[in-house]
């Protein structure tokens, strides 16, 4: 018998919850639709009028040419390369002496790292401009601006430099360096034609975002104390600025990084994707 008492209750349907897939796809919607609604609120109250007048002043920036690209970005230019081949070359050096077997040569090499790793480059570039010229008198001579810039840069640069070669000659498997010396290679020779070869092929992505790197650093330079024909993109833009009271020549030195910066960037992009390609 049944109890006339108690109603049968209809089950309610079970709500249906979303997977995986629509949960992700309706994140990606809320996140496009806040990206969108923050750019729709900064074009409506940014003064577009104001920005114009203070960036975008075709009469300045034409002015800036062609010297802001035969002198600025050409100083600009040569203070990095030439900072990136002191670098190369010192980082090679104590990367050798970080993996050397003898303890002095690798606990010199490791103060180093720490040392230049720590610092700020600012710093680096206000010692070398004022203290290596007190230290050994006459050097300021040799090299002028250029050379100060190039240790500057380099002596920055090596410190990173050489943990990537470093970790770069550690990944190469070590069956190389036993395979030439079967075949009666000296270590020395056995690292510098076997190894080290190979090494950069895996650190040359790295070692160009090392140069990336220095292109913006060479912009310390103004610490130095330029000529007017000395002056790399950002002390030109910034002289510029405060002659006509602009920011249109800071702006059109910003484009002319980014004229390096960007294509230098794809280029390690697509040079780290073809050594995962080969890894794979």
């Amino acid at each position: 018998m049944t109890d006339t008492g108690t109603q049968l209750q209809p089950s309610r349907p079970k709500k249906k919850r979303l997977t995986r897939r629509q949960k992700r796809r309706l994140s990606r919607g809320v996140q496009y639709v806040v990206f969108v609604a923050a750019v729709a609120a900064f074009a409506a109250t940014a003064d577009w009028g104001r920005l114009r007048n203070q960036f975008a002043q075709g009469s300045i920036a034409r002015q800036m040419f062609p010297d802001v690209i035969t002198l600025a970005l050409k100083n600009t230019v040569l203070y990095t390369l030439s900072g990136f081949v002191v670098g190369l070359v010192l980082g090679m050096v104590i990367a050798l002496m970080r993996l050397s077997s003898v303890g002095p040569y690798r606990w010199l090499a490791t103060v180093y790292i720490e040392i230049f790793r720590g610092l700020p480059a600012l710093l680096i570039f206000i010692f070398v401009g004022v203290a290596v010229p007190l230290a050994f008198p006459g050097t300021e001579i040799v090299g002028g601006t250029y050379g100060k810039v190039a240790l500057a840069l380099g002596l920055v640069s090596a410190a990173y430099m050489a943990e990537t070669i470093r970790a770069g000659i550690q990944a190469v498997p070590k069956g190389q360096m036993e395979a030439a010396r079967s075949l009666g290679f000296s270590p020395a020779k056995a690292m510098v034609s076997i190894i080290v070869p190979q090494a950069f092929r895996i650190i040359l992505p790295p070692l160009t975002n090392e140069l990336v790197l220095l292109f913006k650093d060479s912009s310390l330079v103004l610490f130095l104390g330029v000529t007017l024909e000395e002056r790399e993109l950002s002390k030109f833009g910034r002289d510029l600025a405060s002659t006509t009271a602009n920011s249109t020549p800071i702006l059109v030195a910003g484009l002319c990084y980014l004229l390096v910066t960007i294509p230098l960037s794809y280029v390690v992009r697509r040079m780290e994707s073809k050594s995962q390609e080969a890894i794979r």
